[in-house]
């Protein structure tokens, strides 16, 4: 195991920073900023993550291949030791939802470890799902578009006659089909439900504009950060490409509510739709930080750092704001990586960057007898 005394390990999922980009690697880049002397590993659940190939700011100093989470919180706990034993790992922070149910089974072991996990609480994230999130805003006070979920298709058709077409068809954690008749309907249940299983929600859809708050709990009900944006561009998945920081009194008061319903702990990001002449809609909240997490930390609101170091037990003082007006743009790169980049990682599960070089390093022994993990 190396020592981690001169340097926190922290370990980062979501390194995707394509068409639908994850966040890891604006989390690497934001803590890096505040950090230069962390390390970083990449957990990795496929060799074309494009974040495994950066040599920017967020880059990972090494990367593992992970068993995919449908797996399970036994080969999860499994694959975090091996790497622990090579890395020393300090932390966690993951940034997809389908990691944080079995990262909250194994966190105990990972404790014991000495390993840290920024996760909220298990209650608080079943509070916030989407089959539940009616209930929150009822209890919030914040008005949540109307939504059933169901495991057969039959019985999502007959909750979607109620709320009237177009409505959206969602998955648990992941993916959302705006849909205009029921044979849309069917081949969006068939999709999702073959990828992550049911249950599948129906929504009610509701138009207007769109604004995303990333914020920061600190588990007592108290937010300790936040940045709202009103969205100005969108990918055709619904992502937001483009943002402006808003000053909204009604926004501020909503998620301040709603950290204090949930008690939530750690990284969030709150998504809102506001109907012309309507209220502000509850959409969804997502139990980690979204992809333009590193927009506010380059303005001087640096919410991944402040999470690392009080995860940490460092002194870690709240981020400023974001003044209004401040805008953000997503801007595609091309990476730059050799074939033999991509065989490493599925050959050995495993790939180290040299600190000072643009390419990984060449294979070591070391490093083929680490035991390879293929997803």
């Amino acid at each position: 195991m190396k020592d981690a005394s001169s340097q926190p390990v922290i370990a980062v999922s979501g390194l995707h920073r394509g068409e639908s980009p994850q966040s890891g690697g604006a989390v690497i880049e934001s803590i890096r900023a505040r950090m230069p002397q962390a390390r970083f590993i990449g957990i990795s659940y496929d060799a074309m993550e494009t974040g495994l190939y950066s040599r920017n700011g967020d880059h990972v100093d090494a990367a593992y291949l992970f068993p995919y989470p449908v797996a399970g919180p036994g080969e999860l706990l499994k694959r975090l030791r091996e790497v622990h034993e090579a890395e020393g790992l300090s932390l966690i922070i993951p940034t997809l939802d389908s990691e944080l149910e079995n990262l909250l089974t194994v966190q105990s072991s990972l404790g014991e470890m000495g390993i840290k996990v920024a996760i909220p609480s298990r209650s608080s994230l079943q509070a916030r799902s989407k089959s539940v999130l009616d209930l929150l805003g009822k209890r919030a006070d914040v008005p949540v578009p109307r939504t059933f979920a169901a495991n057969d298709p039959v019985t999502l058709a007959g909750h979607a006659l109620n709320i009237g077409y177009p409505c959206y068809v969602k998955g648990a954690l992941y993916d959302a089909r705006l849909v205009y008749n029921e044979a849309q309907l069917y081949e969006a249940f068939n999709t999702i439900c073959a990828v992550w299983g049911p249950p599948v929600l129906v929504q009610e859809a509701i138009y207007g504009e769109e604004y995303g708050v990333a914020g920061v709990g600190d588990g007592k009900g108290r937010l300790v950060c936040h940045c709202a944006i009103r969205k100005l561009l969108r990918s055709k998945l619904g992502k937001g490409y483009g943002g402006v920081v808003i000053e909204d009194p009604v926004v501020n008061d909503i998620t301040l509510r709603l950290v204090k319903e949930l008690k939530w702990d750690g990284p969030f990001e709150i998504e809102l739709v506001k109907p012309a002449g309507r209220e502000h809609h509850l959409f969804e909240i997502n139990p980690r930080f979204p992809a333009w997490i590193s927009f506010p930390a380059k303005a001087g609101c640096n919410m991944p750092a402040y999470v690392a170091e009080r995860a940490l037990g460092l002194v870690a003082a709240a981020p400023g704001k974001v003044p209004a007006g401040k805008m953000f743009f997503r801007h595609s790169e091309d990476m730059v990586a050799d074939i033999g980049d991509v065989a490493r990682i599925i050959t050995h599960g495993v790939t180290e960057y040299a600190a000072d070089d643009e390419h990984p390093a060449p294979d070591t022994g070391e490093q083929q007898i680490r035991k390879p993990v293929t997803p």
